[in-house]
């Protein structure tokens, strides 16, 4: 997939053939859904959605799949219902000949960005070192 340097998600989409132009804007959608108060950015040259200063979630097209990144701890809490997609350390691949699971995108979004919220409460509370 055609990558080149995109300095927004709108040019990133737009980089890529017709038809996953059209799979991209659903997962936008359903991020944005799940995550309105999060600013999208560019980031390691793929779309990002940013909280707090945070990256909560990262997803980007391939040459037969999207991917949604970092998805360690969403691949155990959602376990049961990523059987059907590839899984490894840090990536969900979705086949890009299949419909985008939305719902399924939009509960992933929202548990990553609590899993971001509390490493942020985590840091603000734990004491300095010396």
């Amino acid at each position: 997939m055609a990558k080149n340097n995109p300095k927004s998600v709108d040019e990133y989409i737009a980089s890529q053939p017709k038809a996953v132009q059209v799979v991209l804007r659903r997962v936008r959608s359903a991020i944005r859904k799940a995550l309105p108060e999060a600013e999208e950015v560019i980031s390691y040259q793929i779309p990002a959605f940013r909280q707090h200063q945070r990256i909560v979630v990262f997803f980007a097209a391939w040459k037969q799949h999207y991917s949604i990144y970092p998805a360690l701890e969403a691949a155990k809490a959602f376990k049961d219902e990523l059987v059907p997609y590839k899984v490894s350390k840090g990536t969900i691949r979705f086949p890009l000949s299949e419909p985008v699971p939305v719902k399924l995108i939009e509960r992933i979004a929202k548990f990553r960005a609590k899993v971001v919220a509390d490493r942020q409460k985590g840091k603000a509370v734990a004491p300095k070192k010396r």
